[in-house]
């Protein structure tokens, strides 16, 4: 008997995949316990429009990285920090500020932990790479100055 699984069942499948099972098994276990639904017309028809509608997302979600990442790539972000007498900062400028700022200068919103850089601990240009989805990926450059 051919099933849709609602949820991971251990030997069987993953959820939403369409899987061959015995009939005792379908109807004593997977049904009772709603892991499984039949697969009819009317399932199968549900399962091709979730598969549908997950695809769509994901080419808006990457459509949409592509663009944040050619708006920022090979672009300079400014950072203001302190300093002592010989020019070593009071702390460092870490990826949290960077996505700040970011956020400030240019209007991309990114997450710290997509920003990959050292931190920078005394005045100068510093490169960059921040990582979108799916290996979208943009370099800027971080100008620390006074």
């Amino acid at each position: 008997m051919k099933v849709i699984l609602n949820a991971d069942v251990k030997g069987q499948g993953k959820k939403g995949q369409l899987v061959t099972v015995s009939d005792g098994y379908a109807r004593n276990f997977l049904f009772p316990k709603n892991l499984a639904v039949p697969a009819n017309a009317q399932s199968m028809n549900e399962l091709k429009n979730r598969d549908q509608a997950a695809k769509y997302h994901l080419d808006m979600e990457k459509k949409a990285a592509e663009e944040a990442a050619a708006k920022i790539n090979e672009k300079t972000v400014q950072i203001k920090a302190r300093a002592g007498q010989n020019g070593k900062l009071f702390g460092s400028v870490t990826s949290k500020e960077v996505a700040e700022e970011l956020k400030n200068q240019l209007g991309i919103d990114v997450d710290k932990r997509k920003i990959v850089m050292d931190d920078a601990k005394a005045f100068g240009a510093y490169p960059a790479e921040v990582k979108f989805t799916q290996g979208i990926t943009a370099k800027i450059t971080v100008q620390v100055c006074e």
